[in-house]
């Protein structure tokens, strides 16, 4: 007998069902966004994530005596792509990709689609946004040549897209982009919750089925967030996120959920006239002179999955002209640059009341780790100061609301990569100095630790106080 359609009541925000309609979400607390939807029940079949489809059972077995496979991955030719992946692309794996429009999403998964058409076979490339004419015009500029086994199939209906993958046999599937596909089974427009998620379901059953990797792009709302169901980013077993400023060259893509891999991994890309160009050497990117000093400006630096991304933070500290003072700030959160002053003012005795402050983090960078607070606090010193360090320095620690500087990880791994670029010294939390080893300690009458290590004098601050001292001095 077949099973009927199921008829919910569904938050569009959040995708929160309900048995039946109210006004107000109670997950998300939106006013008037619950929608009707229908449902189809999907098939009582399990498959595992090695691709082997099983009746659904519920006696339960030792957890040693279930077999695993060893993942076989594939590379997309794109070496940064690889690393955040984990290695390359895992077969049978559902991989999605989200950013603003233009970031370069389609771009990037153009170019790795022609590479891995060229060395593993059959990639098919289904796009519900362009027309063939369209992606041809980009593979010619991305491109240096096209693979003959490179498919594009123009293209929204699912179960067609899906009809002709099994045909084909490709060893790549491609979605571009999942808000634009429909299923027939489901009885609402392209886009909707219930498509999405009925979607992205047949996606993954076939995926898993036939043990081929699906690359799927995504949209975002207007506050970057992944638009559509929270459902899906549950589902896929990888998602990238594409961050950028479309009028800069540099791209980053972050890895925020990896079940093969890290989860705080990034790749470095630089937008050219020929696509998406590898920055292996992102540090060198972001610092364009490593030798300059400037008022305002320290350097910090902060662990992104396998290797540290050094950065300039600057601050401009001008009299406020009229009303109450601004504070202003790119790439740093504008709460932790208040706590930020608040303690300079506290614990320095450093009163910024009635002057404004602009903080900026050089390249687009958007550090989400709170060890660039000792480097937000110098830059504000040194600019409000106008004083510069006589030393090429790093400063890297969180201040703590008592003025006290916090450990962060991968402090001995910073110094090393610190030394390479060619810096002098390394301002650190005192709690960081069992991560160096000690060479030459300073004298009993320091008042604070001093190291060597190699090239770089490393210092241990206790708090913000000694941090200021290690700068001017």
């Amino acid at each position: 007998m077949a099973k009927k359609i199921k008829t919910v009541f569904m938050c569009k925000e959040c995708g929160n069902e309900y048995p039946a309609w109210q006004g107000r979400c109670d997950y998300c607390g939106s006013w008037n966004t619950i929608v009707e939807q229908k449902i189809r029940p999907e098939k009582e079949t399990h498959v595992s994530i090695s691709g082997k489809q099983t009746q659904k059972t519920s006696i339960p077995i030792k957890l040693k005596e279930v077999g695993t496979d060893k993942y076989h991955r594939i590379s997309s030719g794109i070496g940064e792509l690889d690393r955040v992946l984990g290695g390359g692309v895992v077969l049978g794996s559902l991989v999605l990709i989200s950013g603003e429009p233009g970031i370069g999403k389609s771009t990037l998964i153009l170019e790795s689609a022609n590479n891995i058409a060229n060395t593993e076979g059959t990639v098919l490339y289904a796009t519900g946004e362009e027309s063939e004419e369209q992606v041809k015009i980009r593979a010619d500029r991305v491109c240096e040549h096209i693979s003959d086994r490179l498919m594009i199939m123009p293209e929204t209906n699912l179960e067609m897209i899906i009809d002709a993958a099994e045909r084909d046999k490709p060893k790549l599937l491609i979605i571009d982009s999942i808000q634009t596909m429909y299923s027939d089974e489901v009885e609402s427009v392209a886009g909707s919750i219930s498509q999405v998620r009925a979607c992205s379901a047949m996606l993954m059953q076939y995926g898993k089925s036939n043990n081929i990797p699906i690359f799927i792009v995504a949209h975002v709302t207007k506050s970057g967030e992944l638009s559509g169901p929270k459902t899906i980013e549950h589902m896929v077993d990888c998602v990238l996120g594409f961050e950028g400023e479309r009028d800069k060259d540099l791209r980053i893509l972050r890895s925020k959920k990896n079940r093969f891999g890290t989860t705080d991994e990034i790749g470095a890309f630089r937008m050219g006239s020929k696509g998406m160009e590898e920055v292996p050497d992102l540090s060198g990117q972001l610092l364009e002179n490593p030798n300059l000093r400037e008022i305002g400006s320290v350097v910090s630096a902060t662990y992104e999955g396998s290797r540290p991304i050094f950065f300039e933070i600057q601050a401009l500290v001008t009299p406020a002209n009229v009303g109450f003072a601004r504070r202003t700030s790119v790439g740093i959160d504008s709460n932790r640059l208040n706590m930020i002053l608040a303690v300079l003012e506290k614990k320095a005795g450093i009163s910024l009341l009635n002057y404004d402050v602009y903080i900026n983090v050089v390249g687009g960078v958007k550090p989400g780790s709170p060890g660039t607070d000792i480097a937000v606090a110098l830059a504000i010193y040194s600019s409000y100061r106008e004083r510069v360090s006589k030393k090429r320095l790093v400063a890297i620690g969180e201040v703590g609301l008592t003025g006290n500087l916090r450990s962060v990880r991968n402090a001995d791994k910073i110094i090393m990569e610190a030394e390479r670029i060619g810096y002098d010294a390394v301002i650190l939390p005192d709690n960081n100095k069992n991560a160096v080893k000690s060479t030459n300690r300073g004298g009993s009458n320091s008042t604070y630790d001093t190291y060597k290590k190699s090239g770089v004098v490393v210092y241990g601050a206790r708090n913000i106080e000694e941090a200021i001292r290690i700068f001017e001095q």
